[in-house]
């Protein structure tokens, strides 16, 4: 539905004042950057603010398509509690000309209308259509890469679904300091390096077994000049341990020790990663780093890497995508499908 209210925005003299408020995972939010870049592309004078939960706020620090990160933690449960009123008026100080909520939340959109920003637009989701202005309907799940549902958003400021892919932002000196941490771990200098991301926020139901990953790696340390490094958060670290365990000093853990920022500078430093479908796939698809990206529960056309399908094995095993947090038969078909060999020949192709 097109808001009836009336905006100059042909207007040179006025500037737009936008907050986009951005999802809450990490995949998602690479995947919403092109959002950002879209709306600095259509308004170079507006001024943008991206809205999103810490940590992840920090993958935006430097990107170039906007000019304030409002960063806030998640209140806790509770009508208007403290941090709720917070992040209300920090929302009605910035007097908000637009807002465009990437999120599908009832609280979202309630904040940006007793925020009193002034046109809101977002998906009619969760109860929340009396709240906004303009009212995006959502496409049936899996139809469509979710990189073009959040571009859908933009619809009514009269900007068109572009090409823009996905992309992060980090400068020489944060990717030299994040290299420190694997060459204090022995990792040497110009050789090959395999990332291997074992875990994904979302459940078990979308991971490859851990002793499918601990196949790969010792298929793959089976070439001397090769280095592998596992990454992970600290819900996976104690994964990690057990999937390295007992193997050569080239296979490198630094899962759990690693900021957000570190973490993307050393995916960008590999030279192909091996993930599930996780934030870490999505933020290598945006660093331009190769992937070899494991799909099973999900739906490779919603959620796979953007621009990259010839870096996914999917099975689409007969009961798969269900979309479970964990596998609801116990079997994990979808994943167990997916042979050690058949990685093995993906990964070589890139080292």
């Amino acid at each position: 539905m097109k808001s009836s209210i009336l905006v100059p925005w042909e207007s040179e003299e006025w500037k737009m004042n936008i907050i986009v408020r951005m999802p809450n995972w990490i995949g998602d939010l690479v995947m919403a950057t092109p959002v950002l870049a879209d709306i600095r592309h259509a308004f170079p004078s507006a001024s943008i603010t991206a809205m999103c939960k810490r940590p992840l706020c920090d993958l935006l620090l430097k990107d170039p398509s906007i000019d304030e990160i409002f960063c806030f933690a998640k209140p806790e449960n509770g009508f208007l509690r403290r941090e709720e009123r917070d992040i209300i008026e920090k929302i009605r100080a910035g007097k908000y000309d637009v807002g465009i909520l990437l999120t599908n939340s009832f609280s979202s959109a309630w904040w940006f209308w007793l925020g009193g920003v002034q046109r809101r637009i977002g998906r009619s989701k969760c109860f929340r259509s009396w709240l906004l202005t303009d009212r995006i309907e959502v496409p049936e799940k899996g139809a469509e890469h979710e990189v073009v549902s959040y571009k859908r958003l933009l619809a009514p400021l009269q900007i068109p679904l572009s090409t823009t892919a996905p992309k992060l932002f980090f400068d020489d000196s944060e990717r030299k300091m994040a290299q420190k941490l694997l060459y204090q771990r022995g990792y040497v200098e110009g050789k090959p390096l395999v990332g291997i991301n074992v875990g994904a926020s979302y459940g078990s139901a979308k991971c490859w077994p851990p002793e499918r990953f601990r196949q790969l790696a010792n298929e793959l340390l089976q070439d001397p000049n090769l280095f592998l490094v596992f990454f992970g958060d600290s819900a996976t670290t104690a994964l990690v341990k057990d999937v390295v365990k007992g193997l050569p000093p080239r296979a490198i853990d630094i899962a759990g020790v690693t900021s957000l920022r570190e973490l993307g500078c050393l995916i960008q430093a590999c030279s192909v990663l091996v993930t599930n479908d996780s934030g870490p796939m999505h933020m290598a698809a945006a660093v331009g780093t190769p992937l070899v990206a494991l799909f099973g529960s999900t739906e490779p056309v919603a959620t796979g890497p953007y621009g990259a399908a010839d870096a996914v094995i999917y099975k689409k095993a007969s009961c798969s995508p269900c979309f479970e947090r964990v596998c609801p038969k116990n079997h994990f078909r979808c994943m167990k499908d997916i042979e050690v060999e058949e990685v093995v020949a993906k990964v070589r192709a890139h080292v």
